[in-house]
């Protein structure tokens, strides 16, 4: 009982750091296109990552953890940030926010495929119905712009339910924060070269609000943010623990107003808190 308490506190603290992630990016793309910003982030936190396991003389993952590494890194190094990046330009990042919902399912249906883990029938009835309450509500954009921004969206959540899912597998034997700095580490070698290729030609009219937003990603949501989840992931169970992720709207929706003064809408609000609804019936179907 103690070990899945410790896995949802500490899955609670990283859904806590990726709330900022969306409004972060919208406030970076501002300064930054969203392919340096990916790659640059990543080769950032690639080296603070690099840093803590020489520091605490971490051993090298075996040579088949690498295919597990990649995918996760496919997923939360790549997938996610480069297209929520995509995203943000079409939709604000408060709408954004609203598909978050979906990571729930898209994490559980990964854990299933690649994890192995068995949730009971319930469990699927409320994930499913907190996805069809937010699929309905991305059906109700209809400029060309917002299909554009929601459709990425989705795809970046598939990607990251992936990502989530296969990195929690190997948390169990490899440690939680050791399995994202692995797996930035083993972007580098194509991350670097495309970060130095797309920088801006200069950097002197950037905003301080873009610096921050990129400094937020690169650290926090590429790495420490991580550092919780993966834990949470492993201790709690990946199905479970994940159906945090219907909170982070919520969170998320916050931080925008307050930080990017974007209007939140009712609608936004009631899909929200639908969706709320499901992850604690999730929770009590989960094991």
């Amino acid at each position: 009982m103690k070990i899945v308490l410790n896995g949802w506190v500490s899955g609670f603290i990283g859904v806590m750091i990726f709330a900022g992630s969306l409004p972060a990016t919208r406030a970076a793309i501002t300064g930054f296109n969203p392919l340096f910003l990916t790659c640059a982030r990543a080769t950032i936190a690639a080296l603070l990552g690099s840093l803590l396991l020489l520091a605490l003389r971490q051993r090298c993952p075996a040579h088949g953890d690498i295919p597990a590494l990649a995918i996760t890194a496919l997923g939360v190094v790549v997938g996610f940030p480069l297209l929520t990046g995509l995203a943000v330009q079409h939709i604000s990042s408060a709408r954004s926010i609203v598909f978050l919902g979906l990571l729930p399912m898209s994490t559980a249906i990964f854990a299933v495929l690649r994890g192995g883990e068995r949730p009971r029938p319930l469990f699927w009835l409320f994930s499913l119905t907190g996805g069809i309450i937010i699929s309905g509500y991305a059906l109700s954009g209809t400029a060309s712009t917002m299909m554009t921004g929601d459709s990425l969206m989705i795809g970046a959540i598939i990607l990251c339910g992936l990502g989530y899912a296969e990195g929690a597998k190997l948390s169990r034997r490899l440690g939680g924060w050791q399995v994202i700095s692995w797996a930035l580490i083993l972007s580098v070698p194509v991350m670097l070269p495309i970060a130095v290729f797309t920088r801006p030609v200069t950097f002197a009219n950037i905003a301080m609000s873009a610096w921050l937003g990129f400094a937020y990603v690169s650290i926090f949501s590429m790495l420490i943010g991580f550092i919780f989840w993966y834990h949470g992931l492993a201790k709690g169970g990946i199905a479970a623990v994940g159906q945090l992720q219907l909170i982070q709207p919520f969170m998320g929706f916050a931080l925008a107003a307050l930080l990017l003064h974007e209007s939140v809408s009712w609608a936004m609000l009631m899909v929200a808190s639908a969706t709320l609804v499901c992850v604690f019936g999730a929770k009590r179907f989960a094991g």
